[in-house]
């Protein structure tokens, strides 16, 4: 998903920066909502499983409170190890959709 994110985000900076030609603006402005609402939609998804994991980090951490197994603090690496990703792909979805509203507004307000 990241390699299609910059893939789209350079074709609509040379579109806002006027570096590539936008025949057909209505078209273009079509697709590049399309686009957008995909991105939204994986965002919108991908912050929900990053929701659920950083609840279930902090609860196997008060679990390893309770507890004091090694299969809990196991258990509390492992939602971590997974969480770290999940963050680090969230932040550049949130990133680049922002970065796509931008380049919509130019090529929109672009006359």
């Amino acid at each position: 998903m990241e390699k299609r994110l910059k893939k789209y985000l350079e074709l609509y900076r040379s579109y806002a920066e006027g570096e590539a030609k936008v025949t057909d603006k209505e078209a273009t402005l079509a697709e590049m909502l399309v686009q957008i609402q995909f991105f939204q939609h994986e965002r919108l998804i991908h912050l929900i499983v990053t929701v659920l994991f950083a609840i279930l980090a902090v609860m196997s951490i008060l679990a390893n409170l309770l507890i004091q197994e090694w299969a809990v603090l196991a258990l509390c690496l492992m939602f971590f190890v997974l969480l770290i990703p999940y963050v680090r792909h969230y932040y550049i979805l949130e990133n680049g959709v922002q970065k796509l509203y931008e380049y919509y507004d130019a090529v929109r307000d672009d006359t």
